[in-house]
């Protein structure tokens, strides 16, 4: 039932190769496990779409997208994961790359106070981006190990779901099976 909400959800396979623009890239944006939806092709997509929303700046969905054809994982999946990570959650998120880049590098490091966010997109993205060059080489380390935790955790975490979905719909549909036999 949800696989079925989900596609209705997605536009028709069919007009998206009609579209010219889309064209260029072929049958590889068409294959057929970048649409499917089961459990083995949404968790990749989701541990896709995590790993991909650390990257700083708009490339995040392009880097999803590239990371699902490639290891043909669900597509719309990943690149609706990557929106996690706003204006608002990527400063924490930095954060706890900082922290856990600090907890595997050796030395003391001393992390430097949080930009303050402001209704002004521009002035905002150059705050933050300042201050997370200010963080140094425990960041570059830690944000690709929290990418990576969040992919796993995610893979993991959606796949548990989707077989604790699967046994309770199991369960029942044997109870109602059994329910529906009369008494011998």
């Amino acid at each position: 039932m949800l696989r079925r909400r989900l596609k209705a959800l997605l536009p028709d396979i069919d007009k998206l190769r009609e579209n010219r623009s889309l064209g260029m890239f072929g049958k590889h944006l068409f294959h057929p496990k970048l649409w499917q939806f089961h459990r083995r092709s949404v968790a990749g997509g989701f541990a896709a779409g995590l790993f991909c929303g650390l990257i700083p700046g708009p490339v995040q969905v392009i880097g999803s997208a590239a990371a699902a054809i490639y290891f043909r994982v669900n597509l719309p999946v990943a690149m609706v994961t990557t929106l996690y990570t706003n204006p608002f959650t990527i400063v924490p998120l930095y954060i706890v790359a900082y922290r856990l880049g600090c907890l595997v590098m050796p030395g003391n490091q001393v992390i430097p106070a949080a930009p303050a966010i402001s209704a002004d997109v521009s002035a905002s993205l150059k705050a933050v981006t300042e201050w997370a060059g200010s963080l140094g080489t425990p960041l570059l380390v830690g944000v690709p190990l929290l990418a990576a935790l969040l992919a796993v955790s995610g893979y993991v975490l959606v796949r548990l779901t989707w077989n604790i979905y699967l046994r309770t719909v199991y369960c029942r549909r044997r109870a109602k099976a059994g329910a529906a036999r009369p008494p011998a």
